[in-house]
C-alpha cells in the first residue's frame, strides 16, 4: 500500500480522490453531488491510498492556522476493514505540509467514530445533521 499526496487538481491523484467520493458518497450513500464537491477542494491537500496501484481510500486535509481540518474520508467497499483509511488518515498527520498543525479535527458519521477514537480522536460536539448523515465532531490534539 502507498499513499500519494496531491494539491494539482489536474492530477490523477485528484482523479483518483474524487472517484472514489464519488463512489461512496454519492452512489453509496445519496449525498447530493453539489454538496460533495463544494468548491473547497483547491484549498486542500488531497490523500489518496493505492493498493496494488488501485485506488482505494481518499481524505482531504486543509490548514486553518495552527488547525487541520480533515474531511471527505472515504474507502471503496472491497478495502475496508484492512487499515487503507487508518493509514491515509496517518500520512495526513504525519504530511510535512501540517508540521505546524496543533490540532486535526473532523467531522465524522457517527458509524465511524469508534474508527477514529482507536486513532486517538475524542468525541467533542453533540451530534448534528451534515448532508442527511448524523456526524459528531471530534479533534485530536497534537
Amino acid at each position: 500500500m502507498e499513499v500519494r499526496t496531491t494539491t494539482d487538481l489536474t492530477s490523477q491523484i485528484y482523479t483518483d480522490a474524487r472517484m472514489i467520493r464519488r463512489t461512496v458518497f454519492i452512489e453509496e450513500q445519496g449525498v447530493v453531488p453539489a454538496h460533495e464537491f463544494d468548491g473547497s477542494d483547491d484549498n486542500a491537500v488531497h490523500f489518496v491510498a493505492y493498493v496494488d496501484d488501485k485506488p482505494a481510500a481518499t481524505a482531504r486535509g486543509t490548514l486553518e492556522d495552527d488547525r487541520v481540518h480533515i474531511q471527505r474520508v472515504a474507502t471503496l467497499k472491497p478495502y475496508r476493514g484492512q487499515g487503507v483509511a487508518k493509514a491515509v488518515i496517518q500520512a495526513l498527520i504525519a504530511d510535512p505540509q501540517f508540521t505546524r498543525a496543533t490540532e486535526f479535527y473532523l467531522g465524522a458519521q457517527e458509524t465511524a467514530i469508534g474508527f477514529y477514537e482507536k486513532l486517538g480522536f475524542k468525541v467533542i460536539s453533540e451530534p448534528f445533521m451534515e448532508a442527511g448523515i448524523r456526524h459528531r465532531m471530534m479533534a485530536l490534539k497534537i
